[in-house]
């Protein structure tokens, strides 16, 4: 197969599945029946794959169609996040709501939230800063941002916050590094002697774990490469660096496909809850309770 799929094509899929009618997917798109039906056949060429049956009482997707339909609409809710996230970077100077979060929430959870809150209000201005927790809380008590998400385990007493989700971090390696073999998870100790990949000091990530190996009379993490973003660390990880603690939202993907291996850890509670900040003392209203509800809904 060359290339790959191109976004209008799965659209078109999709829509066929919905409407069970490939006049009506072509109207939704606005192009033509004829120029609709070339479309298609050429994304099935592509694939090498039927994925319709088309007959005189309309169109219905085959069993791979179907398949195929569900991973589409996937990669089109991704492809709408990340517009949706860009979008709201370029914003965030003149945004009407302005949001700073962490990079594990604004990278996996972030986009959808907002884009669900635009939603319902097209015509809201979002802005969005990316930073770790530490300095999402200091830009909240400037004031510079509206409202923050936060990894860290421990929230300031001078804002007010609110649980929107509970993740997990877990250990993860290569498929090359002797840990994925392993039959026995790590202990604590263990894990706190290993040189480990990990994030900057501040981050929510590293602070979690620096807290639950303390609390385990193991001190803190021992870093091996010290990495400013969720996406290097777990880049390192999978070219062998060595083992790495991150978000299990941060690894889902590389987990399903074998690019990464989690490791079995006890003796240590490694979850943590994803908040929500704000200055003490004022109520959330507006839009920055709007996103707040969507994000409690939403959240994991």
């Amino acid at each position: 197969m060359s290339g790959l799929p191109d976004l209008e094509s799965l659209r078109l899929l999709v829509l066929v599945g919905e409407w069970g009618s490939l006049g009506r997917a072509a109207a939704e798109l606005g192009v033509s029946q004829p120029a609709a039906s070339k479309r298609l056949s050429a994304l099935e060429r592509q694939l090498r794959l039927v994925l319709v049956d088309r007959t005189r009482r309309g169109s219905r997707l085959t069993p791979a169609g179907q398949v195929v339909c569900d991973w589409a609409r996937r990669v089109l809710d991704e492809v709408d996040g990340l517009l949706t996230g860009a979008a709201a970077l370029r914003a965030h100077r003149d945004a009407e709501l302005r949001v700073a979060a962490s990079m594990t929430v604004a990278e996996h959870l972030a986009p959808g939230w907002i884009g669900e809150l635009r939603r319902a209000e097209p015509a809201l201005y979002v802005g969005l800063q990316v930073t770790n927790s530490t300095s999402a809380v200091e830009l909240v008590r400037a004031g510079e941002v509206d409202m923050g998400f936060v990894e860290s385990p421990s929230i300031p007493s001078d804002l007010a916050y609110r649980r929107v989700a509970v993740d997990r971090l877990a250990v993860v390696v290569a498929p090359t590094h002797p840990w994925s073999r392993r039959r026995r998870p790590v202990r604590p100790a263990e894990l706190a002697a290993t040189p480990l990949v990990v994030r900057e000091a501040g981050s929510g990530t590293r602070e979690t774990l620096d807290r639950a190996l303390t609390a385990a009379d193991c001190g803190p993490a021992q870093p091996l490469l010290e990495l400013g973003s969720t996406t290097a660390v777990r880049s390192a990880v999978v070219a062998g660096a060595g083992p790495a603690v991150l978000s299990v939202l941060a690894v889902a993907t590389d987990l399903s496909e074998g690019r990464l291996v989690e490791v079995g850890v006890e003796g240590i509670d490694l979850r943590r809850a994803l908040c929500a900040v704000w200055p003490s003392g004022r109520r959330l209203v507006g839009p920055a309770a709007a996103l707040l509800a969507i994000a409690g809904r939403a959240g994991p």
